[in-house]
């Protein structure tokens, strides 16, 4: 999908050829004399529309009007979140309709904010997934155009930020919903790979002979129950001088959990083929990365596995080392996205980084905490917290800082290792995230859970591509 940036007046947009021409119209818009505003006008006089948010009218064949079919959609006071829902709200009718070119059309003062929910809706509301089905299956939509009042230098660059951020999520969303045997650890160290024909990304990927050489025993444990091989992925984006510190972003790659021997129910197992979406959201950003080429250094690590339930599976009381030489109890093997985050998390100290985020589907008990609208955030220091925070706000995917008192890694207590994968259920995103702590006190350290946030599940069953708006702002804000 192509997207265009264009200063557009009301008179310019009317006479803009393209399949379907929406027009956004917040409550301070004031009228002119060309066709559209003579259309907005006589609509809001008759009361069968209004500039309030959530409120829309479909037109066709205005006289003056170029495009046959007009979409007046209101956005009231004109927030963001405004903006992207009621995108939102029109993109399925465009999606069934085959839709190849759209104008969208700001009737006022628009942001940089304004236009990275515009352009993050209708990318969210067309996609469409394709990699397995028998059919080819490819996005109608083709070319979008964007229309402010006037351009400047700001929303030119969010312009292209917002850009570069969506083809990063799709990429993400790609590969979290591809079904396990299309994404095995072999093909998502295949994908990193791709990834590194792009100038300053280099890839390498590891497979098991290289991580026993490391050390990484807790990792191994969870893969050596499947047939499918094990692979640690090291991605590189230099933008900045070598000897500038990097970010790491370490995302887990479990392509599919049964659970190991501690197995999980039935019900709703084929959604864990998304246990990878921590991995996929490091690609995303990489795929931004590769766009947008800001000038700062960003390592990604993804431990990538199956953790399956053969006869050579972990057990649950088996003791297993870690790289950092700390020793583990597994009580739970569901417990296993932590087993191979902690290996990586040790990895990570060798960069010498700036900082290291954690991205993981850990625990259910997000879900319950959070639900589906924030992810958690858990951080040993403060300035690093703030900073996702205002990057969650500022790429509407947001996030909620959680506590990491030392109390609560006392369930962790082990009678036979240094620490046990599981305390009990309750604060059960919180041991986990206290796991994770005791291999990342080194450096400036968060987690994020997106177990609420990677997928949805029901009919619209699919992946988000979260948190890969978050991070890719986080990353911007460090550039000097």
């Amino acid at each position: 999908m192509n997207f265009e940036l264009k200063t557009l007046s009301l008179a310019s947009a009317a006479k803009t050829s393209t399949d379907t021409l929406i027009v956004l119209i917040s409550d301070h818009f004031q009228a002119g004399k060309d066709p559209l505003s003579l259309l907005i006008g006589k609509a809001l006089k008759a009361k069968d529309f209004s500039s309030k948010a959530g409120k829309s009218l479909h037109a066709y064949a205005v006289s003056g009007v170029v495009a046959s079919k007009i979409i007046l959609l209101g956005l009231g006071e004109s927030q963001p979140s405004d903006v992207k829902s009621a995108l939102t709200g029109v993109m399925p009718s465009l999606k069934s309709a085959a839709t190849a070119k759209i104008a969208v059309v700001f009737a006022g003062p628009s942001s940089p904010q304004h236009l990275q929910a515009a352009i993050s809706a209708v990318a969210d509301g067309t996609y469409v997934y394709g990699a397995t089905k028998s059919k080819l299956t490819e996005r109608k939509l083709l070319k979008v155009l964007v229309g402010v009042e006037a351009l400047n230098a700001k929303l030119k660059d969010a312009f292209s930020a917002s850009v570069a951020m969506v083809q990063g999520i799709e990429f993400a969303k790609e590969w979290a919903n591809r079904p396990a045997n299309y994404a095995t650890p072999t093909l998502l160290g295949k994908a990193a790979l791709s990834l590194s024909k792009f100038a300053g990304i280099s890839c390498e990927v590891l497979g098991p002979k290289e991580v026993a050489k490391l050390g990484m025993g807790s990792f191994m444990s969870v893969a050596q129950g499947s047939a499918e091989p094990l692979r640690f992925i090291v991605l590189k984006y230099q933008g900045a001088s070598k000897t500038e510190a990097p970010t790491v972003l370490v995302g887990k790659g479990i392509t599919f959990d049964t659970g190991g021997i501690s197995i999980k129910p039935a019900s709703e197992m084929d959604e864990m083929k998304f246990d990878m979406s921590g991995a996929a959201s490091v690609l995303g950003v990489f795929k931004s990365l590769s766009l947008l080429k800001p000038k700062i250094n960003v390592v990604g690590l993804i431990p990538a596995c199956e953790n399956m339930p053969d006869g050579l599976a972990v057990k649950p009381g088996d003791v297993v080392t870690s790289m950092s030489g700390q020793t583990i109890e597994i009580l739970n093997t569901d417990a296993e996205g932590r087993l191979i985050l902690c290996d990586a998390l040790t990895y990570a100290e060798r960069f010498k980084p700036k900082a290291v985020i954690d991205i993981a589907t850990l625990t259910g008990a997000c879900v319950i905490a959070l639900g589906a609208i924030r992810t958690g955030m858990f951080s040993n220091e403060d300035s690093l917290a703030q900073g996702l925070q205002n990057a969650g706000e500022e790429a509407m995917d947001l996030c909620w800082r959680m506590p990491l008192d030392d109390e609560y890694a006392d369930t962790l207590k082990s009678n036979f290792a240094d620490v046990a994968n599981v305390g009990g259920r309750a604060g059960g995103a919180i041991t986990a995230a206290k796991f994770l702590h005791r291999f990342a006190e080194k450096y400036a350290w968060a987690h994020l859970d997106i177990a609420g946030t990677a997928w949805k599940g029901g009919a619209a069953k699919g992946a988000t591509g979260r948190p890969v708006g978050l991070l890719l702002h986080y990353l911007l804000a460090q550039q000097k």
